[in-house]
């Protein structure tokens, strides 16, 4: 039996357990994921390169290693696989705040409409030949400033009387994201035909990839929205957990519900736009990482949210591993690994639903 003595214990225990084997996945995972490609290299040498740019410790490390394997690990390999755990954790994170608000278990980070804003802002931003613009990052700035639009757009069609209905919010999420995702497919079509091939563009990076023009400078752009997220819901966490006992109740518990669901919304949304501007379109890891991470480790968001992220980094980081493997040098596009994973966990939840 549990008693109020060793509850604390007892989340503290769950929250070590899990951080602890997801991060030994994630290294894992990261490891491999460094050290696999057109070039393959030993995991030693992947490790001592990676060391020998921490500052004292790695200290002449690498001084073995060959000049342009270094390069090709640090310049390339490390960043892509550090920009792939940044948007699973993000996506995973958002997933598990969402769900918990939403009350429903189907709900992922897309469902504030956040990715048609986005992809219709990285349609409009390639059409109009802005990717080099903002030091060449035109297209996410472009692609965040829609997809926070899109959510604003969301949250005020859902506001009545001062209040936002979940049930409303989840209505008009499904008909901004599909109004949006017609005015995309407009775009492409203006785009038909396109001589410097805007179209495919588009395409490609609907699909969600993360092989960036200048990765450390994603990584730079992602990193701060992946610690602020974590903290600001982790923040919240526990009036997640008293929201889930249902809205009333947690209204005469002291909860201030509009606060929180304004707070969750807000947070949510904004790191998923980071996550979607900086890597696409990938799918399913906001919806399959959080039920894997409550069935492990119970449904306390103290324990769901931080285990999510690393969990969430880990499926991403995987999947680019996947998708480099089954087409190489380049790599199959990531949304298409991630959903052809997703799309049967989902099938199966919506059957147990």
């Amino acid at each position: 039996m549990i008693t109020k003595s060793n509850k604390p214990n007892n989340i503290a225990r769950r929250l070590l357990a899990g951080c602890l084997l997801f991060f030994i996945l994630l290294f894992m995972a990261f490891s491999f994921d460094v050290s696999y490609g057109e070039k393959k290299m030993p995991l030693g040498s992947v490790i001592r390169v990676v060391c020998s740019h921490v500052p004292v410790l790695g200290y002449g490390l690498a001084q073995d290693v060959p000049e342009l394997d270094r390069a090709v690990v640090w310049g390339i390999r490390v960043p892509r696989a550090v920009l792939a755990l940044l948007v699973g954790a993000l996506l995973a994170m958002a997933g598990a705040a969402l769900q918990g608000l939403l009350l429903n278990p189907l709900a992922d980070p897309y469902t504030v409409g956040v990715s048609s804003g986005a992809a219709l802002g990285a349609g409009v931003a390639t059409m109009l030949g802005l990717a080099g613009v903002a030091g060449g990052y035109g297209v996410p700035l472009v692609a965040f400033i829609f997809s926070m639009g899109a959510m604003f757009i969301v949250y005020s069609l859902a506001r009545s009387a001062g209040r936002v209905s979940i049930h409303s919010f989840l209505l008009a999420g499904i008909v901004v994201g599909s109004f949006l995702w017609a005015m995309l497919s407009f775009v492409l079509a203006l785009t038909a035909g396109d001589p410097a091939q805007a179209q495919g563009k588009i395409m490609a990076w609907l699909l969600g990839s993360f092989d960036a023009a200048d990765p450390w400078g994603y990584v730079r752009i992602a990193a701060p929205f992946a610690i602020f997220g974590l903290v600001a819901l982790y923040a919240f966490a526990r009036d997640l957990n008293v929201f889930a006992m249902g809205e009333e109740t947690a209204r005469h518990l002291g909860i201030e519900t509009e606060n929180l669901k304004i707070i969750i919304i807000a947070v949510a949304s904004l790191i998923t736009s980071a996550a979607v501007a900086v890597s696409g379109i990938i799918g399913f890891v906001g919806l399959v990482v959080p039920h894997i991470c409550r069935k492990l480790f119970g449904p306390d968001h103290r324990v769901l949210i931080p285990t999510a992220a690393l969990a969430g980094a880990t499926l991403t980081v995987l999947a680019d591993l996947a998708s480099r493997a089954v087409m190489p040098p380049s790599g199959l596009p990531v949304g298409i690994v991630t959903a052809m994973l997703g799309a049967p966990f989902f099938l199966y939840l919506l059957k147990a639903k």
